[in-house]
């Protein structure tokens, strides 16, 4: 019990910036004066402890706090860190009353603070990294688990070309587009013959399964990347918008079923703990989008895996090429082959031989 608290602790809350994501704090506070409806000095600059990619600071002032999310310095690939994305689907979606930080302001001029960002609300609340959730007393833990399904529900109801975003992503199958997508970061970064893979890379293509419809996904939508409110068991924003594109729903509802498959929830005592069963949470997103029920999820399953062995293996040819050599980077590098297996092992259940 006192693990899963600590562990919550831990990655919540901010330190000070550290010194190679330091930023002109005069210049920032110049530009929000003239940007930022409502803003008023003097700022103090903080840092967020949780890992993201794109650095995170909260901007504090007399009168409210801001959070900012900046692209990190230096050259980056094309189309990775895309703080204008997030901004636009953030902005886009709070203006549909969906659970969101309000965005106040883009700030596309590398020259005020050495990279793009952006500056959102601070929404004050909890996270909760252990989906155990040991800290809550058991009635709030349905409740937080519904909460949790019902918001990805809402989200995927939106038409995109009703609030802004029909543009968002690229046409076509998206199941289609991403199986092709890991397949290529897998072959850049191949670093052992994986037979699995070989066998998911010529199956998964000829059985996507047919894309029902078109939805915002979020890419990665799962319980700590949401602040819950400070005391109702509810939502009160979904972060980390960085993954989010146009695509088949089914992607971010298997990827949040799978959570059960997992170690967290794998084997727990869902009576006793009071949190839905992997077949309750289907329940729960089907009554609330109207679906009849979930097709075969070996499938998307196989798919899911598939995809994190692709970023996995994508770490370990970064460990070859020299540009990662964390302990957390081996680490990862080495659940490829474990990954790979698992995924074949669902792929033979949904019909490969």
């Amino acid at each position: 019990m006192a693990e899963g608290v600590r562990k919550d602790e831990e990655y919540s809350g901010t330190k000070p910036v550290e010194e190679r994501h330091r930023i002109d704090e005069i210049r920032l506070d110049g530009w929000m004066r003239e940007n930022v409806e409502g803003y008023q000095g003097p700022l103090t600059v903080l840092q967020f402890k949780g890992g993201q990619s794109n650095p995170t600071y909260r901007l504090d002032t007399p009168q409210r706090s801001y959070v900012m999310r900046r692209k990190p310095f230096g050259k980056l690939l094309p189309s990775a860190h895309a703080v204008d994305r997030e901004f636009r689907v953030i902005a886009a979606l709070g203006k549909q009353g969906f659970p969101v930080a309000k965005a106040y302001a883009l700030c596309t001029d590398d020259a005020v603070i050495g990279a793009a960002f952006y500056i959102m609300s601070m929404e004050e609340g909890r996270v909760f990294w252990d989906p155990l959730l040991p800290s809550q007393p058991a009635e709030a833990r349905r409740a937080i688990f519904t909460s949790k399904i019902e918001t990805l529900a809402k989200l995927h109801q939106y038409e995109p070309d009703k609030i802004g975003l029909g543009d968002f992503g690229k046409p076509g199958n998206y199941f289609a587009r991403q199986v092709d997508r890991w397949t290529k970061q897998y072959r850049a970064s191949e670093t052992q013959h994986i037979p699995e893979m070989e066998h998911l890379i010529e199956w998964l293509p000829r059985t996507v399964p047919e894309q029902q419809r078109v939805s915002i996904v979020h890419g990665d939508y799962r319980l700590d990347n949401m602040i819950f409110h400070a005391t109702e068991p509810r939502v009160q924003a979904v972060l980390d918008w960085e993954l989010s594109t146009l695509g088949d729903p089914m992607a971010d509802f298997t990827y949040l079923l799978m959570q059960w498959t997992m170690p967290g929830l794998q084997g727990a005592d869902f009576k006793a703990l009071n949190i839905p069963t992997m077949e309750e949470a289907a329940e729960i997103y089907c009554k609330a989008t109207g679906r009849d029920g979930i097709a075969d999820l070996n499938w998307y399953f196989s798919y899911n895996l598939f995809r994190l062995a692709g970023i996995t293996q994508g770490i370990a040819g970064r460990i070859r090429d020299g540009t990662a050599a964390s302990a957390k980077a081996m680490e990862s590098a080495k659940r490829t082959v474990p990954l790979s297996k698992a995924s074949w092992e669902y792929a033979q259940k949904a019909g490969a031989v």
